[in-house]
């Protein structure tokens, strides 16, 4: 009998493997397939097509178009995506100190870091970039003209700027620009810490250590940390962090890959800073990954309040894969889990429907999870904070203004007209100043497009060609009184943005956010729940 078993075990054994090597074997196949077919339409197209063909460009665009139907983060970067990856992880670089944007063949700076070169040399946000050295913007590609402004610490640059209609040289010298990823932390009041936190690159954790004993010294006893609109970053950033609240040993975030080698259980492996100071994050619809495994480990251990509006819901994990001639893919290879074994990912990218939309997890109900004291947490579609301050939801069209060149104009506009703002603590903005910008927007509706408009100008396009002439006009200025009619709906909010994009353009980042702790309301209602220990203990029991 026990032979019997042993031959049958055997048999099993031996089918499982030769259905695994079959199947191995059959994949490995489609793949060599695919890849045949590939490069012998390449090879064709190179030879036979009529006109020349730019192979570089070519494959580029048959990668990224493969890429984009798996999720948004599963990225190709060429020799230059390389560098700019490395710069973004890295937190530093040489250059001249710009934020820019490339638009209408040439480079727009949208904001100067202070202390930078450029702000040394008095380049401002709305300045042109024509000319690098002997090169000309408007022949290059968006995605090569910016990296022209990078090169190695105290070499020099020669640029041709337009401002404001006029046209000047300047010649800068480059510097290693660090990029902190706590730009600004203070004492909210005598005993209430408060740090901004935006990015998890490699200084995360060291300058946000750095940021919190400097508070301490001055007589810090609660803490207030803000990581909204903070994309995330390295995930052993977070952990770093998070393990400046909670003991050493404690799991912080788990991962589940397809290759087992990639599952990894991630432990606090350092004494903290800190077990028991009140502590508050805050968090906002932006918050994501490597934010929302700081906010949801903490949350999970019943080591901080959370306060703000529901996270992004990223719990995808990338890393990076060497590819040949100097390129890399960043590539999805696993899922995150917090300590109570939620998965906070609210897109499920592998169940596109037919025309490509997206579903969310949440839709189909979120699983409830049980913290350390055995508060209830729900896990997909992100952090549900502890005190969830509910945001008004702006319109399609106010969003659509934040993004657009007419708010960036005008606030550039504002600033050439008036030398000089009351300090951040003071300064408002009022409803004349709304008003203007009413006024300004309906004179250049050309810069602050909505997708309609966009579409409907494509329309009416084809309708000439086919000789129509369908009465589009009287379309075009409905849309654009509803449009600001709109915008009236969410004054508060434009007017708030507004008073941010313009004290930047006299007092930097340290400015709006002096200007945050003294007017924003989700600051002010951790300050709130800090000032009252009963409720925070209430909060972290229920």
């Amino acid at each position: 009998m026990k032979r019997k078993i042993k031959k049958i075990a055997i048999g099993f054994i031996i089918i499982t493997s030769l259905l695994v090597s079959v199947g191995y074997q059959s994949d490995f196949f489609e793949i060599a397939k695919q890849i045949d077919i590939y490069t012998t339409l390449f090879k064709e197209l190179n030879i036979h097509y009529v006109d020349e063909v730019n192979p570089a460009k070519l494959t580029n665009n048959a990668i990224n178009n493969m890429l984009k139907n798996l999720d948004p983060y599963t990225r190709y970067y060429d020799e230059q995506g390389v560098e700019d990856a490395r710069i973004a992880s890295m937190g530093e670089y040489g250059g001249i100190g710009v934020v820019t944007k490339f638009i209408n063949k040439s480079i727009l700076i949208e904001d100067v870091i202070k202390n930078s070169p450029a702000q040394k040399a008095n380049l401002k946000p709305g300045d042109k970039i024509l000319k690098i050295d002997e090169t000309f913007v408007k022949d290059f590609q968006a995605e090569g003209a910016s990296s022209l402004l990078n090169g190695l610490p105290n070499t020099k640059i020669n640029l041709q700027i337009e401002r404001q209609n006029r046209t000047f040289d300047v010649t800068l010298t480059r510097k290693k620009i660090s990029i902190n990823p706590v730009p600004y932390y203070t004492m909210v009041t005598k005993t209430i810490g408060y740090i901004s936190f935006t990015k998890f690159n490699q200084k995360a954790a060291s300058e946000v250590k750095k940021a919190m004993l400097d508070l301490k010294d001055q007589g810090m006893q609660q803490l207030i940390i803000d990581v909204r609109n903070n994309p995330g970053g390295l995930l052993n950033e977070a952990v770093k962090i998070t393990n400046f609240f909670i003991p050493k040993d404690k799991i912080v975030v788990t991962t589940k890959a397809k290759t087992e080698q990639w599952s990894e259980t991630f432990k606090t492996y350092n004494d903290p800073i800190d077990t028991s100071i009140p502590l508050i994050i805050l968090v906002n619809n932006h918050s994501a990954s490597a934010s929302e495994i700081l906010a949801g480990s903490l949350q999970d251990y019943d080591r901080a309040v959370i306060i703000g509006n529901r996270s992004f819901g990223k719990g995808l994990v990338q890393r990076y894969r060497e590819l040949p001639y100097g390129t890399q893919m960043k590539l999805t290879i696993s899922k995150y889990y917090t300590p109570s074994g939620r998965c906070i990912q609210e897109l499920d990218y592998t169940n596109r429907d037919d025309k490509g939309n997206v579903p969310k997890f949440s839709d189909a109900g979120r699983k409830s999870y049980k913290t350390e004291k055995g508060r209830t947490v729900y896990g997909g579609g992100g952090i549900l904070p502890d005190v969830d301050l509910k945001q008004q939801e702006l319109n399609k069209t106010t969003e659509t203004l934040f993004n657009s060149e007419a708010f960036f104009n005008y606030a550039t506009q504002y600033f050439y007209k008036n030398n000089s703002i009351k300090n951040p603590l003071e300064f408002r903005l009022k409803e004349s100043d709304f008003n203007n910008l009413m006024a300004y927007l309906n004179n250049h509706n050309e810069a602050f497009k909505t997708k309609t408009e966009e579409q409907l100008l494509k329309v009416k396009k084809e309708a000439n060609e086919d000789d129509l002439s369908g009465n589009f006009n009287t379309v075009f200025k409905s849309i654009k009184t509803e449009k600001l009619n709109n915008l009236a709906k969410d004054k508060a909010a434009i007017l708030n943005k507004l008073e941010e994009n313009i004290i930047q353009r006299y007092f930097y980042d340290e400015g709006v956010f002096q200007h945050k702790i003294k007017f924003d309301q989700e600051i002010a209602k951790a300050v709130s729940v800090l000032d009252n220990p009963n409720q925070y203990k209430k909060i972290l029991e229920n």
